[in-house]
C-alpha cells in the first residue's frame, strides 16, 4: 500500500520512501467546471508550491523543469485518425494524467489504481480475466488502452456507454467495486475523494503546472487522464515498419515473409460465400470491422458472437459491440470482453466456426442470415496469426514516460 504523503514526510527521517477496467456502471460524473477548464490545458507556473520536493513521492522521471515529450510524439503518415484536437495533449497535463493513473490514492482503501487493471508490461490491459477492485472483481475483461485515439470510435467501455474517453476516465473511480467512490452502502462519494487530494502535497503543484491554478475538480481530472491515455501510443511494430515503405495497405510488405503477407491479405480481403454462410472463397474479413492500418474498430459494428457474462456464466449480454485496436494484441491475452479466448488461435476458431445467432449479432457474421463458416485451413490460421503477430511493439512497454512514477 502507497503511504500517504503526510505519513511519507513523517517517516523520511528514518528510511528512504521507497497499481481499471471499463466495467463501471455508474451515474454521470458532475463535471463541474467543464466549461471554464476545457480552454484552460496550457500550463501555467507553479505557484506557491514550487517548494515541494518531488523527489520524496516520485522516481527521478517526473521533472516538472523538463517534461517528458507527450504532445509532440511522431506520429507515422498513414495514420489520418486522430480523436484529439491538435492542442489537446500538453506535457504537463499528461504527466499530471500518469502520476493520477497511477496513484493508488485514488481508491477508497489506497489499494487500488487505474493502472491495476491497465498495467504496461501487458498492453495497458490484465492478464486476469477480472480485475481486482476495493469491493469485489470488474464485471468485464479489461480492455487494451493502446492508441486509443487513433480510431473513428469515440465512445468508450465494451458497451460504448461512455460518448468520450475523459467522461470514461473517472467512472472506475465512481464504482462501488472497482475503486470505490460511489457514496453507496457508507462509501465515501468523489467529494471526499477531491478533499483528500487536496491533502496531497504534490497535486496542488502538479495541477497548478498543468492548469495555470492549484484548483483540483473532476473535469481536470477527466482532463488529464484523458491527455495520458491518448499519449499510450505504439507505431513501431514490423507491420507500421513495413506499411511506411509500402504504396497502400494490401501491398505486400517487403519486410514480411510469405506467410505473414497471405495472413495479411486473409485479414484485409472479404470473403466470398455461398447462401449457406459458408466460405468459398476470398480472405477472411477481419478488416471489415477491424480496420487497417489503425486496426481501430468500425463504429457501425454490432456484437462479434460473443455473449458471455463473467459473473454468471449462465447469463447472457449482447450490448458489448466495442473492440480496442488490435495493435499490441500477441501475449496481451485473454481476448473478448468476457476473457473467454485464451489465445489468438481461439480467437480465430471463434470467428471460423464458433460463431451463434442472436439479436444484435453484426450482420458481417450473419451472410444470408445464416452464422458465418470461414472453413479456414489450417495454413490459413496460421499465416492469420503470423500477420496479427507483426502489429505488436515493443517501446509501449518498456517508455517511462508511460511507466510507473511513484518510488
Amino acid at each position: 500500500m502507497r503511504l500517504f504523503p503526510k505519513m511519507a514526510l513523517a517517516v523520511c527521517c528514518f528510511l528512504f520512501f521507497a497499481c481499471s477496467n471499463d466495467d463501471s456502471y455508474s451515474d454521470a460524473p458532475d463535471n463541474g467546471d467543464t466549461q471554464n477548464d476545457n480552454n484552460d490545458q496550457s500550463g501555467g507556473d507553479t505557484g506557491g508550491n514550487d517548494t515541494v520536493d518531488l523527489s520524496l513521492y516520485f522516481d527521478g522521471s517526473i521533472n516538472l523543469d523538463n517534461l517528458a515529450n507527450y504532445a509532440n510524439q511522431e506520429v507515422p503518415d498513414f495514420i489520418d485518425l486522430d480523436q484529439t484536437g491538435p492542442d489537446y495533449i500538453t506535457d504537463a497535463g499528461a504527466t499530471l494524467g500518469r502520476v493520477l493513473f497511477y496513484d493508488t490514492n485514488l481508491s477508497t482503501d489506497n489499494t487500488i489504481a487505474c493502472a491495476s487493471c491497465h498495467r504496461q508490461e501487458n498492453g495497458f490491459s490484465d492478464l486476469a480475466l477480472a480485475s481486482t477492485g476495493v469491493n469485489g472483481s470488474t464485471g468485464r475483461h479489461s480492455m487494451r488502452l493502446i492508441n486509443s485515439r487513433f480510431s473513428n470510435e469515440g465512445r468508450f467501455f465494451w458497451d460504448e456507454r461512455a460518448l468520450s474517453l475523459e467522461d470514461q476516465s473517472t467512472q472506475p473511480i465512481r464504482d462501488h467495486n472497482e475503486m470505490g467512490f460511489s457514496g453507496e452502502a457508507g462509501a465515501p462519494n468523489f467529494e471526499d475523494l477531491l478533499a483528500r487530494m487536496q491533502d496531497i502535497e504534490y497535486y496542488p503543484l502538479l495541477f497548478t503546472a498543468a492548469f495555470g491554478d492549484e484548483t483540483i475538480t473532476e473535469a481536470r481530472m477527466q482532463q488529464a487522464l484523458g491527455q495520458f491515455i491518448s499519449s499510450i501510443q505504439s507505431f513501431d511494430s514490423r507491420f507500421d515498419e513495413g506499411r511506411a515503405a509500402a504504396p497502400n495497405d494490401g501491398a505486400p510488405f517487403a519486410n514480411f515473409t510469405a506467410q505473414e503477407n497471405q495472413g495479411k491479405q486473409l485479414f484485409l480481403a472479404p470473403p466470398d460465400f455461398n447462401g449457406a454462410g459458408e466460405r468459398i472463397g476470398g480472405g477472411v474479413g477481419c478488416a471489415g470491422c477491424h480496420r487497417a492500418p489503425t486496426f481501430s474498430i468500425d463504429p457501425a459494428s454490432l456484437n462479434n458472437g460473443v455473449m458471455g457474462v463473467l459473473s454468471d456464466p449462465g447469463a447472457t449480454d449482447l450490448t458489448n459491440t466495442r473492440s480496442p485496436s488490435l495493435h499490441d494484441i500477441q501475449n496481451n491475452g485473454p481476448f473478448f470482453h468476457d476473457g473467454s479466448a485464451s489465445s489468438l488461435a481461439a480467437v480465430i476458431e471463434h470467428y471460423n466456426s464458433g460463431i451463434e445467432l442472436n439479436a444484435n449479432l453484426d450482420p458481417r457474421l450473419r451472410p444470408g442470415g445464416n452464422p458465418q463458416r470461414l472453413n479456414m485451413t489450417a495454413a490459413e490460421i496460421d499465416a492469420l496469426i503470423a500477420f496479427l503477430e507483426t502489429l505488436s511493439g515493443s517501446s509501449v512497454y518498456t517508455d517511462t514516460k508511460w511507466s510507473d512514477p511513484f518510488l
